[in-house]
C-alpha cells in the first residue's frame, strides 16, 4: 500500500500510452516487449536491471487481462443460457482463469480456445464460445492492453520496493517524450 502512495495513475497511463497502443493493435504481449521496456525505463525511471527481469516474465506468465476475460466469458455464457452458477462453480472459474493466465502464450488469438476449458469445467454449453467468437479480436486487443499495462506496473512497483526507481524521471512529465520507436 505504501508503494502505491507515490503513484499518479494519469501520469502512469500517459507514460505507457505507446506500449498500450502497440499492445492494442498487435494483440501480442511478446511483440510489445521492446516498447514496454523503453516506456518503463525512459519514461517511468525503472532501472534496466528490473525491466530486463520483470517484463519478459510478465509477457510470458502474467496475463491479467486473460484471467479477467475467462471469468467474464463464463459469467456471460451462464447468463446467456440461463444457467445458475454456485459457489463451487465460481471457485472453479477463478482457479482455471488463474492457471490460464499463467500458461497462455502472448500471441494473438490464443485466448479464444481457453473458454472451452472453463465452460466445460463448470458444465456450461460450449456453444457459448460461438457467441464471443465474432468479437474475439476486439476482446483480444483489450485484454492484451490490460496484460501489458499490468506488467509495466509490476516493474514500477518492484523497482520502487528495491530502490531501483529513478523518481526524478518518474515524476518528470516530459521524460522520454523523444523516444524513437522506429525500427532500424
Amino acid at each position: 500500500l505504501i508503494l502505491l502512495a507515490f503513484f499518479n495513475p494519469l501520469h502512469y497511463f500517459k507514460s505507457i500510452v505507446d506500449a498500450q497502443a502497440v499492445a492494442f493493435t498487435s494483440s501480442s504481449s511478446s511483440s510489445t516487449l521492446p516498447i514496454s521496456l523503453a516506456c518503463a525505463e525512459r519514461r517511468l525511471g525503472v532501472s534496466p536491471a528490473i525491466t530486463a527481469k520483470v517484463l519478459p516474465i510478465g509477457a510470458t506468465i502474467n496475463m491479467d487481462g486473460t484471467a479477467l476475460y475467462q471469468g467474464v466469458t463464463a459469467l456471460f455464457v451462464a447468463q446467456a443460457f440461463g444457467v445458475d452458477l454456485h459457489v463451487v462453480d465460481y471457485l472453479t472459474i477463478i482457479s482455471i482463469a488463474t492457471l490460464a493466465s499463467i500458461g497462455t502464450a502472448g500471441t494473438p488469438g490464443t485466448g479464444l480456445m481457453l473458454p472451452t476449458l472453463t465452460l466445460t469445467a463448470v458444465g456450461l454449453p460450449l456453444e457459448g464460445v460461438a457467441l464471443i467468437a465474432g468479437i474475439d479480436r476486439i476482446l483480444d486487443m483489450a485484454r492484451t492492453t490490460v496484460n501489458v499495462s499490468g506488467d509495466i506496473l509490476v516493474s514500477v512497483l518492484i523497482a520502487r520496493s528495491e530502490k531501483e526507481l529513478d523518481l526524478a524521471i518518474y515524476h518528470d512529465a516530459s521524460a522520454g517524450e523523444d523516444i524513437d520507436f522506429t525500427l532500424r
